[in-house]
């Protein structure tokens, strides 16, 4: 039988966000006791929270929100390379050794940078995709890319060049991924955002499923 394999960080109270963003919050509207049955509550946060799904409109001001886009890209076969301990930017000698030439290649491509995933504080010096790594993977037919940081660009870039490559190529992209105990290889990923109408991001439940 497959194996499910979990790749989404924890989100609650203490998760990272990009500074200046809105922290997760929540607070009860409703606890059990007597003339309550149920718990309910309410949440603020930033969708860009723990693993997420960037839509266009987040790096374009005319793109489509995240509720409007195809779902095809989230769910399939998959391949996870290991860049670990690869800084500033992730290139394509860093990961051509699991892209062969010869080979078709799965429409997903994630990229494991860290050791083990800070999912409890901010990095501000998180690594990032090289812009022209992500045109070789779109001239190779990849649809969505991932990584395991917070973001595809650097933090403190403000011309957002492998946004600009995503946008131009019409690809779709995860961050904040938890691949520290996912080995390279090829896997199903099922990654879907929510259908938010408005947002320019949405959190996903990302996991990938073995193959066997």
């Amino acid at each position: 039988m497959p194996t499910v394999i979990d790749i989404s960080p924890p989100v609650g109270p203490g998760t990272p966000v990009f500074p200046g963003d809105t922290a997760y919050a929540q607070t009860w509207v409703a606890r059990i006791g007597p003339g309550c049955p149920v718990n309910v509550s309410a949440i603020t946060t930033t969708p860009h929270a723990g693993a997420h799904a960037d839509a266009p409109l987040h790096y374009d001001p005319q793109g489509a929100s995240i509720g409007a886009v195809a779902l095809e890209p989230y769910l399939g076969l998959c391949r996870v390379v290991h860049a670990i301990g690869v800084r500033p930017l992730v290139q394509w000698h860093h990961v051509c050794h699991a892209l062969p030439d010869e080979a078709t290649l799965p429409a997903r491509v994630l990229v494991r940078t860290y050791a083990h995933m800070p999912a409890d504080r901010w990095d501000p010096a998180l690594t990032a995709f090289d812009p022209e790594l992500l045109e070789r993977l779109a001239d190779r037919g990849v649809k969505l890319v991932g990584i395991d940081t917070a973001s595809i660009d650097p933090a403190d870039s403000k011309t957002l060049d492998s946004h600009q490559v995503i946008r131009r190529r019409d690809m779709r992209v995860l961050e904040n991924l938890c691949l520290d105990a996912v080995p390279e290889g090829d896997y199903e990923l099922i990654a879907l955002p929510l259908k938010l109408m408005t947002a320019d991001a949405s959190p996903v439940r990302a996991v990938l499923r073995t193959l066997d």
